[in-house]
């Protein structure tokens, strides 16, 4: 009777132990701007996904941008015909001593849907597909792992769709989509689409203690 007590005593403290990792906080030591990595995610519109990652963190910029494309230097009139190849991206420049690139990719399956092929929501084309970009076999690597963990916790419906590739070169898009929330969060599309998303992003982060203190305010 011991042993088998043991045994389920030890199944619950093993289970405690592991949602107790998943859920630290991230450390508040000072940033090293000397030692940022870089990660290249699309996750449908980049105005979505871009004042999020810069509410994390360890996380150092954002930049709206294009990636995954055969046209120089697209404009996004030009990536909006889904004709030039490329994703609508933010590169994360982040350091991993506060923020790994695994914990980005938590972040990344929260903000969108990998299960709709080249379509987040009303946004449709290839321009809106799920994509990682991967800087290095390291990050490859974590990201098919983190892929299947967050498939095989459902924690979305259906079979996942998002691209896993290598990052060849990434073009900043035009400055008035940097910060493009912030400055318009009226606009009818901030309003109804990414303010919501911020919203339910800021209350599942900070509870989990990967929010700025500017963010958390």
């Amino acid at each position: 009777m011991k042993h088998y007590l043991f045994i389920i005593l030890s199944f619950f403290l093993v289970n405690c132990n592991g949602q107790e990792k998943q859920s630290k906080p991230l450390t508040n030591q000072k940033m090293d701007k000397n030692n940022l990595e870089y990660a290249t995610l699309a996750g449908g519109c980049f105005w979505c996904v871009e004042s999020c990652f810069h509410m994390l963190k360890g996380v150092d910029s954002v930049v709206s941008g294009y990636s995954g494309g055969h046209k120089e230097n697209p404009t996004y009139e030009e990536v909006c015909t889904g004709t030039t190849g490329h994703a609508e991206v933010v590169q994360i420049a982040f350091d991993p001593k506060i923020i790994s690139f695994k914990q980005l990719l938590e972040v990344f399956w929260f903000l969108h849907n990998p299960t709709t092929l080249n379509r987040q929501g009303n946004d449709i084309g290839t321009q809106y597909r799920s994509a990682i970009f991967y800087h290095s076999e390291k990050q490859k690597q974590e990201a098919e792992e983190s892929m299947k963990a967050s498939e095989a916790k459902q924690e979305w419906n259906g079979k996942y769709v998002t691209e896993i590739v290598p990052f060849k070169k990434f073009w900043a898009a035009e400055a008035y989509h940097q910060g493009y929330y912030n400055a318009n969060p009226t606009q009818p599309y901030c309003s109804a689409v990414v303010g919501p998303k911020i919203q339910k992003f800021k209350k599942h982060f900070g509870e989990l203690g990967w929010l700025n203190e500017k963010a958390e305010n």
